[in-house]
């Protein structure tokens, strides 16, 4: 696989971190560099495990991983997005919150889903399955810090909505990877 092959293969597993960190930072009351950091560090390192794991389970798991990919992706989104909303709808302006390392692990394998199976594919493939895996993981980690970040002024100026928006999005994402894999 050529060099710009992994990179765009590592920036299209990363939008759906990307979207999601934008989510998490709205929601979070003012996310300092530190925090964008440690949330970009759970999606990258997730995001870097789950093609190993997808690749290592190879040939011999790949019917069950891409039969379930899908609705796992879906659930966990799904869930965290709409916990996002009613957060968004149910509390009070001026409660401050910080996002769990729970739901930010939880909303890291939601997003990682689709590297798992991208890992499966790529056993078929003469690559360099660390090179690939670590590519994946350093722009999950890019992508996701900066998404906090870019939502912490969306949260700042926009508040709930943004928040709401943020759980709708990711709510969404999980109900377009159901969709897409239940139509293809």
């Amino acid at each position: 696989m050529s060099p710009i092959s992994i990179g765009v293969l590592a920036v299209s597993m990363s939008v759906d971190a990307f979207i999601a960190s934008l989510g998490k930072g709205a929601a979070t009351t003012r996310p300092s560099f530190r925090t964008a950091l440690k949330t970009g560090a759970i999606f990258g390192v997730v995001e870097m495990i789950t093609p190993l794991i997808g690749w290592a389970a190879g040939v011999a798991a790949s019917q069950y991983v891409q039969a379930v990919d899908h609705w796992i992706a879906f659930a966990l989104l799904a869930a965290v997005g709409a916990h996002m909303l009613l957060q968004a709808l149910t509390r009070k302006p001026e409660e401050l919150r910080a996002s769990s390392l729970w739901t930010t692990v939880v909303t890291a394998v939601g997003t990682s889903l689709d590297a798992m199976a991208v890992g499966v594919s790529l056993a078929f493939l003469d690559v360099n399955i660390m090179v690939i895996a670590v590519a994946i993981g350093a722009a999950t980690m890019v992508m996701s810090s900066t998404g906090i970040l870019a939502g912490r002024y969306l949260g700042q100026r926009f508040g709930r909505v943004a928040e709401a928006l943020g759980g709708v999005a990711l709510f969404g994402l999980g109900a377009l990877i159901l969709f897409e894999h239940l139509t293809a």
